[in-house]
């Protein structure tokens, strides 16, 4: 699950994380109040007014129809409000949204980091997440900072660091300290440095976090070390020990059919293609959008619901299905491990009858327990429903009704 900066900000806040200190806002009222109290407090008429979408590439991109970039500095009251009036309520398009775009609905107002001292401010990388290959988690690092960390690996991979965490023992101050020492830390700075990693650590642990990428860390130019910008994402899977967290989300920035589906227990992923799919297991979804592609069709979407399929959670799938105008048949492949084969086919027959008439082909192809039971249920049924056996013969019928 992802989360907005300012929330993550908050998260890192409790774990001793020094951060970029800000004011959400909805309104451009409410932003140019957020910027009179940061202006006080900061004795500064500079301030940041950042988009809050889960999305990177902000600072690039641009609301539709207009030059306003998704995050401007701002230095005065109404510098803030032209800014705020721009972006509240429009669509801010940038190299990981697509062309559609995320509409802003909260805009962040940030104090300004970037004031002058005896050193020049340096933007680092930092990043931690799993590195699956190893079994461990990986912190990520680069003197690169405030750059896409793609182009970094690219065309610069030397300037990647890397420390493996052992997950017996946890990341231990040696660590800490050797990558402080080749981001090219000293004095204070290296300090800092080390205590920021150790806590940024610890808060990527206890909040059972998938990946937490703060870029940039700035080094100030008196030798502080804080977060300017932070990415988290949760591991869903954990939420449930994270009831404060799990509250974060957000459904205004995810897909309201994936938030549909999530609400049904349905794992769904909408998809370019024309043949909706249906499956328990994630491993078979898989298999049965390869063997779609090879027929010369394309999936609809990625649909796994589950090892109890039943008539709701299929009425459920069928429905989210049928909302995509682009689908012009579904496949349904179910293996009958878990869930007996006949009452899957029964429920399908249900699921059908209750949405009342479907206007596209389903090809349903059962394997498992009562198999031959549940191929007779579909056949018997007189509804536009077609059965296979194989996944061949299955891929080869939805070929044919696309023709």
């Amino acid at each position: 699950m992802n989360i907005h900066e300012y929330q993550g900000k908050e998260i890192l806040s409790k774990y001793g994380v020094r951060v970029q200190q800000g004011i959400v806002a909805s309104t451009p009222d409410e932003a140019i109040a957020a910027y009179q109290q940061i202006a006080e407090r900061t004795n500064s008429k500079f301030a940041v007014v950042k988009s809050q979408i889960h999305a990177g590439g902000r600072g690039k991109g641009k609301i539709v129809g207009t030059e306003q970039r998704g995050v401007q500095l701002a230095k005065s009251a109404d510098d803030v409000k032209t800014i705020a009036t721009n972006l509240l309520g429009n669509t801010l398009v940038t190299i990981q949204t697509g062309a559609e775009g995320k509409v802003v609905n909260k805009i962040l107002i940030a104090e300004d980091v970037y004031y002058p001292g005896d050193s020049e401010p340096k933007e680092l990388y930092v990043s931690i997440l799993l590195d699956r290959g190893r079994a461990c988690n990986v912190i990520m690092a680069s003197t690169e900072g405030g750059m896409d960390i793609e182009e970094v690996a690219e065309h610069t991979p030397e300037k990647i660091i890397k420390e493996w965490i052992d997950p017996r023992v946890g990341l231990q101050g040696f660590q800490a300290r050797k990558v402080a020492y080749k981001l090219g830390m000293t004095g204070n700075a290296n300090k800092e440095m080390v205590a920021f990693l150790m806590s940024l650590y610890k808060a990527y642990e206890e909040t059972d976090s998938a990946m937490f990428e703060i870029n940039p860390v700035l080094k100030t130019s008196d030798d502080k070390i804080l977060a300017v910008d932070a990415k988290v994402s949760l591991d869903d899977n954990a939420l449930f020990r994270h009831k404060d967290l799990a509250a974060l989300r957000d459904k205004a920035e995810e897909d309201p059919m994936e938030v549909e589906a999530s609400e049904s227990d349905l794992n769904y992923v909408k998809l370019d293609g024309n043949v909706g799919c249906m499956v328990n297991g994630a491993g078979l979804a898989m298999a049965t959008m390869d063997i779609i592609k090879l027929k010369g069709g394309d999936p609809a979407n990625f649909l796994d619901v589950g090892g109890g399929a039943n008539a709701v959670t299929v009425e459920a799938g069928f429905r989210l299905i049928l909302k995509d105008p682009n689908v012009k048949a579904i496949f349904v492949n179910i293996f009958g491990g878990i869930v007996r084969c006949d009452r899957v086919a029964a429920g399908i027959v249900e699921a059908y009858k209750s949405i009342g008439d479907i206007p596209v082909p389903i090809i349903v192809r059962l394997q498992g327990t009562n198999a031959e039971e549940g191929a007779k249920i579909i056949n018997d049924s007189g509804l536009k429903v077609y059965s296979a056996v194989l996944l061949k013969d299955a891929a080869d019928l939805i070929t044919k009704v696309l023709a």
